[in-house]
Formats: structure tokens, C-alpha cells, sequence
């Protein structure tokens, strides 16, 4: 079946993780939406997934007990399906022994570990730094995590490219590489904070817990890597993609000038709109399940558009607006007990980062037009590679003056 769409060509679910969805995901996951609440689909790997799009449904996938995360029933169902697809039949370290692959009572265990030290006032402490390195856009949360984690200098820049290559930048052979290399690395530091512990996250991740629980070596591995690629992603799309929409939305900016108190409310409803991590990581059906009058089977692998549900006109009036009084109901940090564990942080860096770029540039104007700039091509994430802005436009609008940066 397929119907005429925004995107003035004829609409089916299989343009999902195609040219158009990496060139404009907001309009092609509008015009899927009317097809059904789920599609089948492939991704760039050859991968066959379904895919849900409504809010509500893609609350039940993200708590109903069918559909499961953990890593070995994962892998090897996406292993199976990758070979008969012809694939890459081999998986990222992101698939491998860290919490957002784990199920009760395996993910209830590490997450409280986890959270034993990934806590608020350690968040809080780390305001002053990013008010001080405030930058725009990878470089601001690649410093923030490497710094909780005590990264050294060296592997920061590296561990950016990895990351991006992890989440599908670039062809599936080159992302498995990454994530050797990334593996290697944090194996090297892991054994370097044992033998030398200090007070950032990734010393005290090697540490027993009170009742003298502790994370396994691989278990440490895998949380480090889940924690620089997590813990920056996100934030980097959100700002990088807050800035671009509102360098278009003048109104809504002017009011964050007027008034930055407005700032907060302002980063939950762009996170809604840009839904920084468009897909969230990936699940299987332990039963079947049923999405409309659509049965997925057992045995397959369900992704949740966060950017279709956050955009869902069933649970949001006039969706692609902006309005700083909707309040709260997106889910662009997910929900249930995966929730992201480092939303407070993301949102901090959000703050700081709007409010310095609006205190000291408030006229920021985009180089070009809006449909032109470089989009990520990643499944999972949503944002720009590259978004050059003139910071302080003359006065006349004239956008040769004035220094030209990137915000990407």
C-alpha cells in the first residue's frame, strides 16, 4: 500500500531508513504514520526490524514484558537474521554486556550499581565546568563524559570518531572496527585506574559496593563504552538541533532572550521535537505482540521510533510546533525501568549551553537554508554533522559579515 506524502513522491514503509528519512525524518515518519502503528523494515546493516511509531505503542514496547533486551537472546537473533539477510554477521561492543541490553535481574543489579555512583550531587559538581567549557555542539558533552569518567586527553578525540562510526555513520565493517579499537582502548584504562584508582566515575566503577557487590571486568567494559557513546550522543544532537531550530524560529528565540528563565522548559519541548536518540536501542519480541491489528511474532526485532511517538498528532495538539507550555509526556529519554539513567545530566548540559549561546550571541543566524545541512545518517540518532552559523550578523542581515562557525 502507498499514499501521496509530504515528501511529494508516493509513501511506504519501506522509506524508513532510507535517502528521504535520513534527509528529513520528522516528515517521512508523518507520512509512514498514516500506513499503520507498525512497519516492517531494513536498516543500512541489512538488518530486518519492525518498527513502532504511536506514543502509546511505543510505551508498550518500552514496558510490556514480550518484548525483552537481553544481550545474548539479542544477538543472537539479529546474528541469525544478519546471515540469511547477507549482512555484517558480527555485532558492536554496544550489543554486548551493558545494561540497556539486560533484563531483570540482570539490568535491576547493574543499574543500582551504576547508580551507587553516577549520582545527583556528582551531576550538580560538575556545573561549574561546563559553564566554564561551555562549546558548541560534540565537543561540550565529549568533554563532560571523558572528564567524569577520567578519560586522558589522548583518547578523547579518537573515542568521538569511534563513537559516531557506532551509531552507523559510516559502512557496517568500519563500525565494527570502531568498536574494537574502542573496546581496546577502555580495556587499557580500566586496567590503568586498578592499579592507580582516582576520584572520576570509571575508578569507581571498578570498585566494590558496600555490601561488596561489584561489576565484572567485562561488565566495566561494557558500561564505559555505554557511557561515552550514551553519554554524549544525545546531548550533542540536542543542542546541535536546538540550535538550528531555533536560528528558524525567531519568536520562540526572542522569548529565550527576553527571558532565559524560560530556557528549561524550552530544552524539554526541543527535546521532544529533535528527539536527539530517534531510535532507542534495540529490543526482541519474546512473544508475540500485537501493535493495532498487526501481530509481530516471536523471535523478531522491534525498534521504537522515540522520534514518531514524540511527534505522535494522537498525543500531541499541532506536534511540529513549538509551545514552552505543553509540559511534560515526551519520551526522547525513553521510559520504564530503562529510562536514561543520565538525563539529569543531558539536560544540564542542554541548559548551560542554550543560555550561553543565546546570553552571548543572540542574533546567531544560519549560513544556510534550512533544508540544506548535513543530517547524521544514523538510524539511531537524530542531529547535524556540520551547522555553519554567522554568529553576530550585521545589523542589515547581511550574513557575509561577521564570523562564520560550526555548531556540529
Amino acid at each position: 500500500m502507498t499514499l501521496p506524502g509530504e515528501l511529494g513522491v508516493a509513501v511506504s514503509a519501506g522509506m524508513l531508513f532510507s535517502k528521504q528519512y535520513f534527509r528529513d525524518p520528522a516528515a517521512t515518519l508523518h507520512a509512514v504514520r498514516e500506513l499503520g502503528r507498525v512497519h516492517q523494515a531494513v536498516l543500512p546493516n541489512k538488518l530486518p526490524v519492525w518498527v513502532v511509531t504511536s506514543h502509546d505503542d511505543v510505551k508498550v514496547a518500552l514496558t510490556d514484558d514480550r518484548v525483552r533486551k537481553s544481550s545474548a537472546e539479542l544477538s543472537a537473533i539479529m546474528l541469525s537474521k544478519l546471515e540469511q539477510a547477507g549482512g555484517q554477521a558480527e555485532l558492536s561492543a554496544f550489543f554486548s554486556g551493558n545494561m540497556l541490553v539486560m533484563d531483570p535481574p540482570d539490568h535491576t543489579r547493574l543499574r543500582k550499581l551504576l547508580a551507587r555512583d553516577f549520582t545527583a550531587k556528582r551531576m550538580e559538581a560538575l556545573r561549574p565546568r561546563i559553564e566554564q567549557i561551555a562549546t558548541f555542539a560534540f565537543r561540550l558533552p565529549m568533554i563532560v563524559i571523558c572528564d567524569l569518567l577520567g578519560v586522558p586527553e589522548e583518547f578523547r578525540e579518537p573515542m568521538r570518531d569511534w563513537s559516531q562510526a557506532m551509531m552507523g555513520e559510516v559502512a557496517p565493517e568500519e563500525g565494527i572496527v570502531a568498536s574494537r579499537r574502542m573496546t581496546a582502548c577502555f580495556s587499557e584504562l580500566i586496567q590503568r585506574k586498578r592499579a592507580e584508582p582516582g576520584d572520576d566515575l570509571l575508578s569507581a566503577l571498578t570498585r566494590a559496593s558496600d555490601d561488596g557487590d561489584q561489576l565484572t571486568e567485562a561488565e566495566v567494559l561494557s558500561t564505559a563504552i555505554l557511557l561515552v557513546v550514551a553519554g554524549h550522543e544525545t546531548t550533542v544532537n540536542l543542542i546541535g538541533s536546538s540550535a538550528e531550530l531555533l536560528s528558524r524560529d525567531h519568536e520562540t528565540r526572542e522569548r529565550l532572550v527576553a527571558d532565559p528563565d524560560l530556557v528549561p522548559k524550552a530544552v524539554e519541548e526541543l527535546l521532544r521535537l529533535t528527539s536527539p536518540l530517534s531510535i532507542g536501542t534495540t529490543r526482541y519480541t519474546a512473544a508475540p505482540i500485537t501493535f493495532g491489528d498487526v501481530e509481530v511474532p516471536a523471535g523478531e526485532i522491534l525498534l521504537v521510533s522515540l522520534a514518531g511517538a514524540n511527534r505522535d498528532p494522537e498525543r500531541f495538539e499541532q506536534p511540529d510546533d513549538v509551545d514552552l507550555g505543553r509540559g511534560a509526556g515526551h519520551l526522547a529519554f525513553g521510559h520504564g525501568i530503562h529510562y536514561c539513567i543520565g538525563a539529569p545530566l543531558a539536560r544540564m548540559e542542554g541548559e548551560i549551553a542554550l543560555r550561553e549561546l543565546l546570553s552571548r550571541f543572540p542574533r546567531y543566524a544560519g549560513v544556510v537554508p534550512a533544508e540544506d545541512p548535513r543530517r547524521r545518517r544514523s538510524y539511531m540518532v537524530s542531529g547535524f554533522r556540520e551547522l555553519p552559523v554567522i554568529l553576530a550578523p550585521e545589523p542589515s542581515g547581511n550574513l557575509e559579515a561577521g564570523s562564520s562557525v560550526h555548531l556540529s
